[in-house]
């Protein structure tokens, strides 16, 4: 990190690189953000240049002369020229001119008829965020962004909502390379991010299109002058919200409640148990840090365009020793060579340090009555026998003895190759090789310790363990890509289409190793030292003790492609699209197609003397999108694994008689298999008015997943098939209003989405999957919570024999009253039924802008509503003894006292291992996300100091979250067929952060 610090103090003490010349100044957007790429010349001759990422522009001029600033969507604009000028660019129609990047290519964005939204990589630079689609969440409408708290966790991210019981995530199309995630992508280098949502966008990516995609592409060169810029911000994170338990006191009056339910004696060891410990409060950092540093140096002529980033993310969990590291590494250049050729090349790179990571389940199940360490012993002390010893380590012991004692490492090279020759006038043939090469590494060491048993007076192994061991893995994964693309761009008269025709091939390999050693039985530990953590640590590992697995795949696509982009007159659109995918894991071909239309309906002439609308457009598409995700590899060529066994030998007495398994196939081979497919379509319109300061846009949406690829498993051979149907629907809205009152600018924008699921059949009639405590069943949601109605608590014995006889455990007074659903007088499992939706009826959110002079204001506001969570803690259990939630104080105690917290009583598990409405919490929230204020100085202040650009800006993020669940979070995601549920393992924390960006 030292040596790090000093190459960017030498690069910025390097007065060469940013000598201004000429006329400086700065070119904003009526918000205030600077514009990159806007053409800046002097009227009247032949001297031009453009500004650069930050807006900024430095042209030889003499002050007095015309300048002229031009940009596509922006009105043309001259002024005189004079040193440190700030110049605003109003939009000339409207935001809906601006060019955006699509699959395979790039198009005006009112050119189009799907549902494409484009964010600045300026949105997302200045985040306390590893992942850049975390700075998403709330800004996008249909785009659902779950954060994790976890430093270097991908989010949950779902698109017009679950489709498909196997994956969730979108296809991320970065710099060209398709994937699964972006995590080693920086932030700072991101120049743009589109989300894409209709099929007419998504059809061109055939089999990987169905959950939406969002393409990256990462900043380049900008003409002019070279660039250097560097950024940094460091920042505290804080748990804003915790759940809230019993202290010592208060445990032992509940505890001993418990036990004269249970019919025992009131606890006898309160004399050596009588602590009042917040387990949270000791394992939990003590101000954890997050630091980001970044440096970027750009420089562009008519004939090389380069870029050069580089960042550094250092980030502390919110549990003691947990520590992320990332450096990335981007470069991007692109070289024309004539008029007709041209080549370029780039390359991602990271390097990942994993952090060893906990969680908080423990420390919310410890009791509280437990001391952490006995001074007198010089030991951790272990929690009582009767509260779950065995079951729950000490929370602080478990830390502190196992820290640092995981190391984690990924390294990825992801770069793209491209040669780009124009034929013929307007017909042009690209070529690209793109590879991502990741190398994963981890090595894992278990100590052995002992505790103290207060009630018995003894030192004990932590948890029985008596020998340590180690662990090693090692996976390697390669991804190539190979595009030949041919474009044809045609205008005549009225006119105007874009052809697009192409061949690409996709191949991926993964292998993997890992194992484990244990130490000799009776002889000397491992050592506590990462040089001994390999499996052949000598001479402490034991060989017999040693096991060894490994995993390798590789598999191949191969696809045809082709788009078609067309209007007339600027006003009649029409987009088709059509990929036909061929798989190595699938034994069939699959066609995916697309059309979409769009009428522009401002251009008529009939609309020219109205005065309400700027821009109107209608648009609409249909299609069938491909969902290629499955739990194994190769679904149609199954494997085998061990079956019966028999004795071969030549009977009783042969000593070479041997037990000899055979081996049958791992499931029945189902050689139609073929890939789910989505039909989708999607209606909407888009229009500006009140002279642009108002744009809207609104979207009707319906997915339906056909042919869900199934894997089966009744009790015989299992097998996989297309059977059942997924359906998603519902309206995304979202509208932006601009103004500015003299040197006060602001705007305000908002979106909102509708979310409507349902699983129209499973397999087959009847048929369902039950993912405790979700379910997948034709007629609900997928992921449903599914259980039993509590209507209250039995008061009496009395209300016993009045309700329902149940079978569902053993029950007495004071246990959950649950619902007679079906009416057939018995309390059984056919009274089951949908008790909650993880899916939320809306998500929503609000973004607000300001700027005054050199000032901004930012706030972001995001939420949920309509959807319930699953509380899976806090509920007691039946085989050991965790602390209570404080709701439990108001537990029964005698008829009249509660109607909704049942008796304590742990010896039953008829509250606890029933899933019922009493674990269910509304999820709904409202969340201020982000809040920044920053100052922007003035270009002629920083002359003087050779800078053409200084901003500072402090950032507040996830301040305040108002919700009702009990947990650290009701922020959750999980998997497509369970998610929502709570296990209360770990917060999304509050982010406080300072930072400085320079530019020379």
């Amino acid at each position: 990190m030292r040596n790090f610090i000093f190459c960017l103090l030498a690069i910025l003490s390097l007065p060469s690189w940013v000598a201004a010349q000429g006329i400086t100044g700065k070119v904003v957007d009526e918000q205030q953000l600077p514009l990159p790429g806007v053409n800046v010349n002097v009227v009247g001759s032949t001297n031009a240049t453009a500004t650069d990422l930050d807006g900024n522009f430095t042209i030889n001029a003499n002050p007095g002369q015309q300048l002229e600033f031009t940009m596509i969507g922006f009105a043309n604009q001259r002024a005189v020229a004079a040193n440190g000028m700030s110049i605003v660019l109003k939009v000339s129609s409207t935001e809906l001119t601006e060019v955006v990047v699509i699959g395979y290519g790039t198009a005006r964005k009112r050119d189009l008829t799907g549902s494409i939204v484009k964010v600045s990589g300026r949105e997302v630079a200045d985040k306390p965020n590893a992942n850049a689609v975390a700075s998403l969440q709330g800004k996008v409408a249909g785009l659902n962004v779950v954060n994790s708290g976890t430093p270097g966790q991908q989010p949950d991210i779902r698109i017009r909502g679950t489709i498909s019981r196997y994956k969730t995530q979108p296809l991320f199309v970065i710099d060209g390379i398709f994937n699964d995630n972006m995590d080693y992508v920086n932030p700072n280098d991101i120049e743009s991010m589109e989300v894409l949502k209709d099929p007419s966008s998504l059809a061109i990516f055939g089999v990987r299109g169905a959950n939406g995609v969002i393409i990256v592409t990462t900043k380049k060169g900008v003409l002019g002058k070279t660039t250097v810029n560097f950024n940094v911000s460091t920042g505290v994170k804080t748990i804003t919200d915790r759940p809230s338990m019993t202290n010592g006191t208060q445990f032992r009056q509940l505890y001993d409640q418990q036990r004269q339910n249970e019919g025992l004696a009131p606890y006898a060891y309160y004399n050596l148990y009588n602590a009042n410990t917040d387990w949270v409060d000791e394992i939990k950092a003590d101000s954890p840090m997050i630091t980001i540093y970044n440096l970027s140096i750009s420089n562009a002529t008519e004939k090389n365009k380069i870029y050069f980033g580089a960042g550094f993310h250092e980030e502390d969990g919110l549990i003691k020793y947990e520590k992320f590291k990332k450096f990335t590494f981007n470069i991007n250049d692109e070289l024309t060579i004539s008029d007709r050729f041209k080549v370029g090349a780039g390359i991602n790179g990271s390097d990942m340090r994993l952090p060893q990571m906990h969680n908080f389940v423990s420390s919310l199940n410890a009791t509280p009555i437990v001391q952490p360490f006995n001074a007198a012993q010089n030991l951790y002390n272990q929690l009582p026998t009767d509260m779950g010893a065995a079951q729950i380590g000490n929370p602080v012991g478990n830390l502190e003895e196992t820290r640092y004692t995981q190391i984690g490492r990924n390294t990825r090279f992801v770069g793209n190759a491209f040669a780009e020759v124009k034929l013929l006038d307007g017909l042009k043939f690209r070529a690209g090789y793109l590879a991502d090469l990741s190398f994963n590494q981890s090595r894992g060491y278990t100590p052995i310790f002992d505790v103290y048993a207060a009630e018995t007076d003894e030192v004990t192994p932590y948890a029985g363990r008596l020998l340590t061991s180690v662990t090693q893995a090692k996976s390697d994964y390669q991804q190539l890509q190979q595009e030949l693309l041919l474009t044809y761009a045609k205008s005549f008269g009225k006119h105007d289409f874009t052809l697009l025709g192409g061949y690409t091939r996709n191949e991926l390999r993964f292998s993997s190793v890992n194992g484990s050693v244990n130490q000799f039985v009776g002889g000397i530990p491992i050592p506590n030292n990462p040089r001994f953590w390999y499996l052949g640590v000598y001479p402490f590992g034991d060989p017999d003790s040693r096991i060894s697995n490994s995993e390798e795949y590789d598999s191949g696509t191969a696809s045809y492609l082709a788009r078609v982009l067309y209007n007339y007159d600027g006003k009649y659109l029409l987009n088709a699209s059509f990929r036909r995918d061929g798989s190595s894991d699938l034994r069939k071909w699959q066609n995916f197609w697309s059309v979409g239309a769009g009428w522009e309906i401002t251009k008529e002439s009939f609309m020219s003397n109205q005065k309400v609308f700027d821009y109107l457009k209608l648009k609409g598409s249909v299609g069938v999108l491909g969902n290629a995700f499955t739990p194994i590899r190769y679904p149609t060529y199954p494997g085998y694994t061990e079956g019966a066994t028999a004795v071969v030998g030549n009977g009783p007495g042969d000593e070479n008689q041997a037990l000899v398994p055979s081996f049958v196939a791992a499931f029945e081979n189902n050689p139609n298999l073929k890939w789910e497919t989505v039909t989708s379509y999607e209606a909407g319109l888009e229009f500006a008015t009140l002279n642009n300061r108002l744009t809207f846009e609104g979207a009707y949406y319906h997915k339906k997943t056909e042919d869900l690829l199934s894997y089966v498993n009744l009790g015989a051979l299992p097998f996989f098939v297309n059977a059942g149907e997924v359906e998603n629907k519902g309206w995304e809205l979202a509208a932006t209003w601009k103004d500015n009152i003299g040197d006060f600018t602001y705007s305000i924008s908002g979106n909102f989405t509708t979310i409507s699921n349902r699983v129209n059949s499973v397999v087959e009639d009847g048929f369902e999957i039950f993912e405790n405590p979700a379910i997948l069943k034709a007629g609900y949601p997928i992921g449903a919570f599914y259980g039993y109605q509590v209507e209250g608590i039995y008061q009496s014995y009395a209300d016993i024999l009045s309700s329902p006889p149940s079978s569902l455990g053993s029950y007495d007074v004071g246990d959950l009253k649950f619902r007679d659903r079906n009416g057939d007088g018995v309390l059984n499992a056919d009274d089951r039924t949908v008790i909650g939706n993880p899916t939320p009826d809306f998500t929503y959110g609000v973004n607000v802008n300001l700027g005054y002079k050199g000032f901004s204001f930012s706030a972001d506001l995001q939420g949920v509503y309509g959807n319930e969570i699953f509380r899976d803690w806090g509920n007691g259990s039946t085989f050991t003894q965790f602390n209570y939630r404080t709701d439990r104080l108001n537990a029964w105690n005698g008829a009249g006292t509660s109607n909704w917290e049942p008796r304590l009583n742990s010896a039953s598990g008829y509250n606890t291992n029933n899933v019922s409405t009493y674990m269910i919490e509304d999820g709904s929230y409202a969340r201020l996300r982000n809040l920044q204020l920053g100052y922007q100085f003035e270009t002629r202040v920083l002359q003087k100091a050779y800078i053409q650009d200084l901003r500072i800006f402090v950032n507040a993020q996830n301040a305040v979250t108002w919700s009702k669940t009990s947990g650290f979070t009701p922020d959750l995601g999980g998997t497509p067929t369970r998610f929502g549920v709570d296990t209360g393992g770990y917060p999304v924390p509050a982010v406080y952060s300072l930072g400085l960006n320079v530019t020379f």
